[in-house]
């Protein structure tokens, strides 16, 4: 990059001189390193997920203690914060362009832990989706971006001021602000609505994330980054777009299936981050159109397999049976008189009680 080459020449020479001796000698050792620890961190987290899912399955055929109870579901919780971690770590390493749509790794994992140790039936999408998937995630691995760029905090500040940057943020900040006034105060409820609130958030949460992954890293390897305000900042940054960005897809799995939100979010979220990262840390910069093209290809082949994976699997809300309404019970009528007046003097009183029961008594 030219222009954070400028940038790195006015630190101290000493410094700059091993940042690029470092570059030199193991940009390719890096990002195979963050390429592993992303693929292991998404296939603890399907594990994860499945474990937690068979925990409550377990708990719920038993019938006895909540589900926070269980060790199980607790190693199934740790194993996902495990996971979490490795994805991380995995950003200081490896670009965010790649690291994000590398997601699709957790989807095949979870399909084929479903079909081994839960024992659910194997469907021909199934099989279809996840060689999509496989070809797809192949070619990203090979076609990405390889340049090992080292984050520090000069270098977060001064892509943080950039032009192109600031332009991003502004029309990111309008657009979230026109999704969040359709969605609450017009009460749109769409689907695509809620995912690209959730997306532009993402956006933020993979710069920050790769922002202080990166700066803890080199602080580990190198020189000391977290000193720096911008470190803070960037975590600061990182807590808040993750935390409203979990209240959103919550707010999503509410309303819809998780078998529409988990494609939709998949593709979202790594749209947003290439952009991200693309726009941010300039990671397309010098790279071939040919490996541009074949990149994107591997994206969409993983996103065609994401959404095979996904595509009509059993539901998982279920109807709130707890409250049924009157008129419904068979063998009931006149349910009108079973429920006493607000109004009256005896709401609520034993005499309402009283009334009620006499109600049930006399219509059969």
């Amino acid at each position: 990059m030219e222009n954070s080459s400028d940038f790195n020449a006015t630190v101290p020479l000493i410094s700059a001189e091993a940042l690029r001796a470092q570059i030199v000698q193991n940009p390719l050792q890096n990002y195979l390193l963050g390429i592993i620890i992303s693929i292991c961190g998404n296939v603890l987290i399907s594990v994860s997920l499945n474990i937690q899912k068979y925990s409550h399955v377990r708990q719920a055929q038993r019938g006895s203690k909540p589900y926070y109870t269980s060790g199980m579901w607790w190693s199934g919780v740790v194993l996902m914060g495990v996971g979490e971690l490795g994805n991380f770590a995995a950003y200081g390493f490896a670009p965010a362009s790649l690291i994000a749509p590398l997601g699709c790794v957790s989807v095949i994992a979870s399909a084929v832990i479903s079909v081994v140790f839960l024992k659910e039936t194997v469907r021909a999408s199934d099989v279809v989706g996840g060689s999509l998937a496989i070809t797809g995630t192949y070619l990203l691995v090979t076609f990405a971006p390889h340049a090992s760029t080292h984050i520090t905090a000069h270098l977060v500040q001064y892509y943080a001021i950039s032009w192109h940057f600031l332009l991003y943020l502004f029309i990111e900040v309008i657009l979230f602000c026109i999704l969040l006034y359709l969605y609450k105060r017009r009460g749109v409820k769409h689907i695509v609505i809620v995912m690209l609130l959730v997306a532009l958030l993402a956006s933020l949460t993979v710069i920050s994330v790769k922002a202080v992954s990166g700066m803890i890293t080199e602080s580990i390897t190198s020189q000391l980054q977290l000193i720096y305000p911008i470190f803070y900042v960037m975590l600061v940054v990182m807590v808040a777009s993750c935390a409203f960005q979990i209240k959103f897809l919550n707010q999503a799995m509410k309303m819809f299936d998780a078998t529409e939100v988990v494609p939709i979010n998949f593709v979202f979220f790594t749209a947003s981050a290439i952009v991200a990262g693309i726009i941010f840390y300039q990671e397309f910069e010098g790279l071939a159109l040919l490996n541009i093209f074949m990149f994107l290809f591997g994206c969409l082949l993983s996103f065609i397999g994401v959404f095979l994976i996904a595509r009509n699997r059993p539901k998982i809300k279920q109807q709130d049976r707890t409250f049924i309404p009157m008129d419904k019970i068979p063998g009931r009528r006149n349910t009108d008189k079973v429920q006493p007046e607000a109004k009256t003097q005896t709401y609520g009183s034993l005499a309402a009680k009283l009334m009620c029961n006499r109600a049930g008594q006399t219509d059969d």
